[in-house]
């Protein structure tokens, strides 16, 4: 079993950043790949992110592409999701996701759907608002 815990969120005016954090518990970040996903009222989840520190590849949506960046703290077994330029559209709940995967294999080449992935954290709101 993989715990995840979302923290970070909140409100921010337009061309703000926000970094939010998944802090995974029950497995290593090496042994687990972590995905980011948001999903807006009335609209399907969207891939934000794909993290893989065993292989270091790192994957991002279109939409945020150039905006958004991902890092992490092996010791606290935490990846971050650094949100930068922020715009009203980015206004959602977000979610980190997490799988457990074997050794040797590349992930997060690209975006991996939501369904990929078997455990999910509670989600965080943020909400990008003049």
């Amino acid at each position: 079993q993989v715990q995840l815990v979302e923290s970070g969120g909140g409100s921010v005016q337009p061309g703000g950043s926000l970094r939010l954090s998944c802090a995974a518990s029950g497995y290593t970040l090496d042994e687990i790949v972590i995905g980011w996903f948001r999903q807006a009222p009335g609209k399907q989840r969207e891939g934000v992110s794909c993290f893989s520190n065993s292989v270091n590849t790192t994957a991002f949506g279109e939409s945020v592409k150039g905006r958004f960046t991902i890092s992490r703290d092996n010791a606290k077994n935490t990846v971050y999701l650094q949100m930068d330029s922020l715009k009203p559209e980015d206004t959602a709940t977000y979610y980190c996701a997490a799988i457990i995967i074997g050794p040797g294999s590349h992930y997060c080449i690209v975006m991996h759907p939501p369904g990929w992935f078997d455990y999910w954290g509670q989600g965080t709101q943020v909400t990008v608002t003049s």
